[in-house]
């Protein structure tokens, strides 16, 4: 297991300042919070997400500081167990073998929490006039069967661009083991192409009317993007406010796909969902996975603090703004008559 040079460059240049603050880290109460430095490996799809959990902790605890690294989900579990760092953030938990590897190489303790429940987001541009797919459909776009719009809709014979953020990424790993088959890949497709976060491919969808991309919906949730406008201290008081909060826009820069599930088990209903939070939390949006932070970091330590903060009310009320589902709260739904 290798990370790569860059990233093993910027270890080496932090290392003094994590263990810095490492080093001034003396046991501490049940509640109280660690001062100092440390870093975090974060799948790209959920920057939004970590971006503000950072800001907010940092601004509570103005001594601690989190480092975070945006790579790919293999990046990030890859790094862990090296032990290049102590906490990550995917979609994927530890196995049995990998938390005993921790606990006999590094006499590493694994913690692993659910902060999440994400959806898997197909994008496409505005000018598409495809609305919806089958499930059915995405499995015969990922296995190669379909491979032009006009297979789909309208007349048009181009050849879809199917754009995704990276071969490691946590939303590649998931279509790849929920359509294809043991041993194929998604790159394989001659229609399919890499890029390298899920910001890219947002733009090359916003500009390219033959693009299909794969994305975090936590990448298009607007809620958050405009609470970044309002001052932190405010948004700190919003986020410590016990009353409800859920994202209610997702972006309009793009078309985001509804997706049917017409299967036995929903009497083969047509009805297709868009990513919305209140369908995420009933399954009737069908792409959907956990996502997990990750930690080995011991109790006496800026990590571990940073761990309970995103897994309490705080933490858990920021990613509600993002559009994904917080693990740990309810969705309300919101009629609009």
């Amino acid at each position: 297991m290798k990370t790569s040079s860059f990233i093993k460059q910027s270890l080496s240049a932090l290392a003094g300042l994590v263990i810095i603050g490492g080093s001034a880290c003396t046991p501490v109460k049940k509640g109280e919070y660690v001062t100092g430095s440390a870093t975090i490996f974060c799948d790209d799809g959920f920057r939004a997400i970590l971006d503000e959990e950072i800001e907010v902790f940092e601004y509570t605890y103005p001594q601690s500081s989190i480092i975070p690294f945006y790579v790919s989900e293999s990046e990030a579990i890859d790094t862990l167990l090296a032990d290049g760092t102590q906490a990550i953030i995917t979609t994927r938990e530890l196995n049995k073998d990998q938390i005993q590897y921790m606990r006999s190489k590094f006499k590493r303790v694994v913690r692993q929490q659910p902060i999440a429940v994400d959806a898997v987001a197909l994008i496409i541009n505005k000018d598409n006039p495809v609305d919806v797919l089958s499930m059915e459909q995405i499995s015969d776009i990922l296995n190669g069967k379909i491979t032009r719009w006009t297979q789909l809709v309208g007349n048009d014979t181009t050849q879809i661009k199917l754009v995704f953020d990276n071969a490691g990424s946590s939303t590649v790993s998931y279509l790849r083991e929920r359509f294809l088959p043991e041993g194929k890949k998604i790159s394989d497709l001659p229609n399919a192409f890499a890029q390298q976060n899920n910001s890219q491919v947002f733009d090359i969808v916003k500009s390219d009317p033959n693009a299909l991309g794969v994305i975090s919906v936590s990448r298009l949730g607007d809620d958050l993007s405009v609470a970044k406008n309002v001052p932190l201290d405010k948004r700190m008081e919003e986020y410590q406010n016990e009353n409800d909060t859920i994202a209610t826009n997702l972006t309009t820069e793009v078309k985001i796909l509804k997706v049917s599930n017409p299967t036995e088990e929903n009497d083969y209903s047509l009805i297709a969902y868009a990513p919305y939070q209140a369908y995420i939390y009933s399954g009737e949006y069908p792409l959907v996975r956990k996502v997990y932070m990750i930690s080995t970091a011991s109790n006496s330590t800026v990590l571990h603090s940073f761990y309970v903060f995103m897994t309490g009310f705080v933490g858990q009320k920021i990613i509600s703004r993002t559009g994904i589902l917080p693990y740990q709260m309810n969705p309300r739904v919101i009629q609009v008559i």
